[in-house]
């Protein structure tokens, strides 16, 4: 055990009682990998007490060695753990934590992010030219007493300061009247915010609690956190703040640090692969290209013909390559969620380019970017500077730059590895009309991730679902991390896990009758062999409908759909004692949502569900089989790397995380449920390759049973009625 870990050390930031032994075995070696500016990977099972076992050797080494600590997650309810925690430790050992969210959930007014930066700029102004105001006063009145005390030079300057005074209020008038400003930022630059920040650092406050404060007082709480933030402890913030190139900069700015003076701990880690991607994804609509043609029209200018052959090209190309993509008939169908067409080519750059190309008159699109990205750049410091005067009520922002930024970013950017041009078209559900979308898709998150772990002096990144530990490495661009597993802490007596031998469920045979007769009956025993509720994960939404209508049974039935609230169906299943929620696993209810203390007895995975295999995965496959296949690793070197990395890597750690939901304490139990012979040991002997038991951390495959489905109902039986857990009567298999 390290030095650094005893009474003296880190553990006055713990504030409960006494670690368990695996915790303080991981913050030993947290503590120490700091130390030696070593990033981390971390995983420990449901109730391991991950967020502690980095949060509190994080913050003991940033005292240490002068850094800032970073919590950051993209789940709203380890949000509202972080605080908790945060508060609980500061009750013990002061710390200075501010929780930082997203500027537009903090606004009071309601205005996005360019229009409050004109705001700011004109509040600030005004401010500035009140306070040169105020102290020409005061010198012109010193200036004043002199003169009448006889002195000529007071005299002389008291003029000169007289005529500076009307000019600056003259100029002050103009802002006042011309110029749009923000009441509350500008009680933020003239207020006493020292109460503010008095009672902000008084206790650990939510986003919530600094909003209503600020209300009250008239005050921008979003700003006053900015400048808060400078020589904090702790800050808790959603993955954007990190993950963006862009707002991370202003961030680090805020903080007062820079970027080898922060310690991040990601939460939920295993999902920065998909949020690094999605931050690097940009994307054009066809409704910003019409709205930019639309904004060319009006100005009469030479300059704008650029951008306008740019523009109208890119448009008319966007137009033509989803009209070939879609067969006949399926404009029709098309509904409001948007709808990929396949775009690509073996040979060459993809069809939009192509048509794009084709499109295209003028000099050389080459040229018309570069002049129509400084007649964009132009036209949108013109927008900034008519909002602060006051020539328009709100903050106009540039359609042609956002499109000509894309189109430059598209030509540059849509033939190099890792980087995938796709299509989409969606219905309008207000005018009825198929409209389309340009996607350049980031296939590789090290693009984002690398940059971010290389600059900053260390990262944690823990999560219940990391291994295996040489793929997250890989696929977040981390060089020899330390790494760290610790499985269930839990007695093992009071959970079990089955892996039933049901039919494989490809998707080609989930419409067979027979599988399906199989797998209602499996989710009908568990359901009626469960003392309290089941939850059901399907590899769909429309699977777990399919099940929802086939499964008989006297619980209570509540089915998850597609855009509903996760909250407020959880409330509604765990109010109950007997129900059955069915979900997909790829929705909200897997991981984030917290079932405690027997809000869920069973988890029952039903089939291997692997997301949908579209050509927006196959370019993903393809660009890890590219990227890692050859390093020769533990998971690479093979023909099938981008197929484990892609697809079935994930697919098992969304399983893994769904079994998860339930034994979620020491005093909790449960039983999860694998519905597949590609889970056991029957299908390893039978389907090679196919199985993905072997995708599963050592310990876990060596707690599943393999069971006949016609035999859960007893195991389940025997397992609860070990438990004691039937209040009467158990059910009669």
């Amino acid at each position: 055990m390290s030095s650094d870990g005893d009474a003296a050390g880190y553990t006055r930031f713990f504030p409960y009682g006494e670690p368990y032994d695996h915790q303080r075995d991981a913050m030993d070696r947290i503590h120490d990998a700091l130390g030696e500016g070593s990033d981390v990977l971390f995983e420990g099972a449901t109730g391991t007490g991950k967020t502690l076992a980095a949060l509190v050797p994080a913050l003991e080494y940033a005292r240490e060695a002068d850094k800032t600590v970073v919590i950051t997650t993209n789940v709203h309810q380890q949000m509202r753990q972080f605080v908790q925690e945060a508060r609980a430790i500061t009750e013990q050992e002061s710390i200075r934590a501010v929780v930082f969210r997203g500027k537009g959930s903090m606004c009071h007014i309601d205005v996005g992010y360019e229009e409050c930066q004109a705001l700011r700029d004109t509040t600030h102004e005004i401010v500035e030219k009140e306070q040169d105001l105020a102290e020409l006063n005061e010198r012109e009145s010193t200036l004043l007493e002199d003169s009448q005390a006889g002195s000529e030079e007071a005299a002389e300057a008291r003029g000169a300061v007289l005529e500076e005074l009307d000019a600056v209020e003259d100029e002050l008038e103009d802002l006042r009247e011309n110029g749009n400003t923000c009441d509350y930022y500008y009680q933020n630059l003239t207020g006493d915010t020292d109460a503010f920040y008095e009672w902000l650092f008084a206790d650990v406050r939510d986003p919530d609690d600094i909003y209503e404060y600020a209300e009250m007082e008239g005050l921008c709480g979003y700003e006053l956190l900015k400048e808060g933030m400078e020589g904090v402890d702790l800050v808790v913030c959603n993955y954007h703040h990190l993950l963006d190139p862009d707002i991370r900069e202003h961030f680090f700015r805020w903080l007062g640090r820079d970027p080898e003076d922060v310690i991040t701990v990601f939460d939920e880690a295993h999902n920065v692969e998909d949020a690094a991607r999605d931050h690097a994804t940009r994307t054009l609509t066809e409704t910003t290209l019409d709205s930019a043609l639309d904004e060319l029209a009006e100005r009469d200018d030479p300059a704008a013909e650029a951008a306008v052959n740019v523009v109208r090209a890119f448009r008319s190309a966007l137009a033509e390559t989803y009209d070939d993509a879609l067969d006949f008939g399926e404009r029709e169908r098309i509904e409001e969620n948007w709808e990929d067409c396949s775009i690509t080519n073996e040979d060459g750059r993809d069809d939009l380019t192509i048509n794009f190309l084709r499109a295209y008159t003028g000099p050389g699109y080459g040229v018309d970017l570069q002049a129509a990205l400084t007649f964009g750049r132009a036209l949108d410091q013109k927008y900034e500077e008519a909002y602060k005067n006051g020539e328009a009520s709100t903050r106009q922002e540039c359609q042609t730059l956002q499109a000509v930024r894309f189109v430059q970013t598209w030509m540059d950017e849509g033939d190099t590895q890792g980087h995938y041009p796709v299509v989409s078209v969606r219905r309008d559900e207000g005018r009825g009309d198929v409209y389309g979308r340009a996607e350049l898709y980031r296939c590789i998150p090290q693009e984002v991730t690398r940059s971010l772990f290389d600059e900053l002096h260390a990262s944690v990144l823990m999560s219940a679902t990391l291994r295996p530990f040489p793929v997250t490495e890989d696929v977040l661009g981390l060089d020899d991390p330390e790494t760290m597993a610790y499985g269930a802490q839990f007695p093992k007596e009071r959970r079990r896990t089955y892996a039933v031998e049901a039919p494989a469920l490809f998707s080609s045979e989930r419409d067979d009758p027979r599988v399906q007769d199989t797998v209602t009956g499996v989710l009908e025993d568990a359901v009626e062999f469960t003392p309290g509720n089941t939850l059901a994960f399907l590899p769909s939404y429309s699977e777990a409908e399919r099940y929802h209508d086939r499964v008989r049974t006297d619980a209570e039935r509540y089915l998850d759909r597609p855009a509903t609230s996760a909250r407020e169906l959880r409330e509604e299943f765990t109010d109950s004692k007997n129900a059955i929620l069915f979900t997909s696993l790829w929705g909200t209810l897997t991981e984030g949502v917290s079932f405690d203390d027997g809000d869920a007895r069973t988890a029952v995975v039903v089939g291997v569900p692997y997301p949908h295999l579209d050509d927006r995965l196959d370019a993903v496959q393809e660009a890890y089989d590219e990227t890692f296949g050859d390093d020769g690793g533990e998971w690479n070197g093979t023909e099938d790397a981008g197929w484990a990395y892609a697809v079935e890597i994930p697919t098992v750690r969304k399983t893994r995380q769904a079994l998860g939901r339930v034994v979620r304490s020491p005093a909790d139990f449960g039983t999860r449920v694998l519905v597949d012979k590609r889970y056991t040991q029957l299908g390893e002997q039978e389907l090679g390759n196919y199985t993905v038991r072997e995708s599963f951390p050592p310990e876990e495959r060596a707690e599943m049973i393999d069971i006949a489905p016609e035999k859960l109902k007893f195991a389940m039986l025997n397992f609860y009625g070990d438990m004691d857990a039937w209040d009467g009567t158990p059910p009669n298999p």
